[in-house]
């Protein structure tokens, strides 16, 4: 499935439209994880452990999409959105929501 942040895809017309589509992932952050971060903080550099984190939420989120996509008969989603929040009274939450619209793609 092809899966795009642009309004089209090259080389193919949409011929139907399947509705917005989202996937969403919700994603506690544990104490080592904060640990680990807060230890970046103080030394300088990348927090990994976060980073890692965010991607492998993000491709929950897009496997998710892409799912609910196939489920609606559409074989692309064009148009994609990824937006991310933490949540939660102490911000140990990551969400991750990714939207787009369902089409059904075929070559030109």
């Amino acid at each position: 499935m092809i899966i795009t942040t642009t309004p089209s895809v090259e080389g193919y017309r949409i011929v139907e439209y399947k509705g917005i589509t989202y996937g969403e992932v919700v994603s506690g952050v544990n104490f080592f994880k904060d640990f680990a971060a807060g230890l970046s903080n103080i030394f300088g550099g990348r927090s990994n452990s976060y980073e890692d984190e965010l991607k492998n939420a993000r491709e929950r989120a897009l496997e998710e999409l892409e799912g609910r996509a196939a489920a609606r008969g559409a074989n692309a989603v064009v148009g994609v959105d990824t937006d991310y929040e933490v949540l939660g009274a102490d911000n140990g939450m990551l969400m991750v929501t990714v939207s787009g619209t369902a089409v059904v793609i075929e070559r030109i």
